[in-house]
């Protein structure tokens, strides 16, 4: 097939980055992501794993330099790391790098068929490392079983990042504590505000604490250095002086960063969405169906037509979500 044009969306965004939600299934069920009694897709609703390949390819074909793999928990999915083999291939060709983002709770099983297929970084989510907290957060879960994977991902030679919602009255006094922990490890800790994505049987505005806060408690606890690095994502980053770690911050609230958004997301059921805060999207799965890459191509150039400038995320007390999709759904 013809090389198409370059991913560059009307705001003259080059798009380079695809994340990729494998499945909106997962093992917890954290409170500020869904609700207790959440209802997942129908399997007869979910792109195939060779749709999810085929079209991932034409979008490294079409400039696509990194890809997330993520869910749910996208390790719940039966012959996921078939994905990961066949898209870490294209890295060197196409690909710069694949990366995974999971929740760790089967990180141990898998960790060294991650390194095998070609990853070699992952974001690994944690917002407590209180086995009464964890479990209270996510409903049900161990903490052990995540801190046993994120040991064995480390022993795998994987680089893990720490992914950490900040929660106000429930995490908020961990977070320093966390801090500390991660850059002791020689991990990176990666902060994120809760987003008004999905209907939860909480109010989120309970909960929403925002970054400024948090910087303005950890700049009288460490030295900390704005860092240009970048991962490709939207987190900015400070460097902990004395060690080999980093601050991140995702800020959607408090700080925007859509004038350099570089990513689309592609959904469980086929879906490519834009943006996270808005419902516009293009079905790039009844466009492989009916007419092959071709018209998926055709469909890209849609959705690049359709890319907001920015999101319009809001917390307040009372509010309906931004989107009615969970997180899940689309990827994070």
């Amino acid at each position: 097939m013809a090389c198409a044009p370059a991913l560059i969306d009307r705001e003259g965004r080059t798009i380079s980055y695809l994340r990729i939600s494998v499945t909106d299934r997962c093992d917890l069920r954290c409170r500020y992501c869904m609700s207790e009694a959440m209802s997942f897709m129908p399997r007869s609703a979910v792109l195939s794993l060779e749709e999810m390949a085929l079209i991932a390819e034409r979008f490294i074909a079409r400039g696509v330099r990194k890809i997330r793999l993520t869910g749910g928990e996208p390790l719940v999915r039966r012959d996921m790391i078939d994905l990961a083999r066949r898209l870490g291939g294209k890295i060197g060709s196409g690909l710069d790098e694949l990366t995974l983002t999971t929740n760790g709770t089967r990180l141990a099983e898998h960790a060294e068929a991650l390194f095998d297929a070609g990853v070699r970084r992952i974001n690994v989510s944690l917002d407590s490392r209180d086995p009464d907290t964890f479990r209270y957060i996510t409903r049900h879960g161990d903490v052990t079983r995540v801190l046993d994977g994120i040991a064995a991902a480390k022993a795998a030679g994987l680089a893990v990042k720490i992914n950490m919602v900040a929660l106000k009255g429930l995490n908020q006094a961990e977070i320093a504590p966390m801090l500390a922990w991660t850059s002791a490890e020689g991990m990176d800790l990666t902060l994120i505000e809760t987003m008004p994505l999905g209907a939860i049987d909480e109010d989120r505005a309970d909960r929403f604490l925002p970054l400024t806060e948090v910087m303005a408690d950890l700049r009288t606890r460490f030295a900390l250095t704005p860092d240009s690095h970048t991962t490709g994502g939207p987190a900015r980053y400070w460097r902990i002086e004395g060690t080999d770690s980093r601050l991140g911050l995702i800020s959607p609230l408090t700080a925007n960063f859509c004038a350099t958004c570089n990513r689309v997301r592609l959904s469980t059921d086929g879906k490519l969405h834009m943006c996270l805060g808005h419902e516009d999207s293009v079905d790039l799965k009844a466009a492989i169906r009916a007419g092959g890459l071709a018209e998926v191509d055709a469909r890209i150039e849609e959705a690049l037509a359709l890319k907001p400038a920015r999101h319009d995320f809001r917390i307040a007390p009372g509010a309906a979500p931004a989107v009615a999709r969970h997180m899940s759904v689309t990827g994070g």
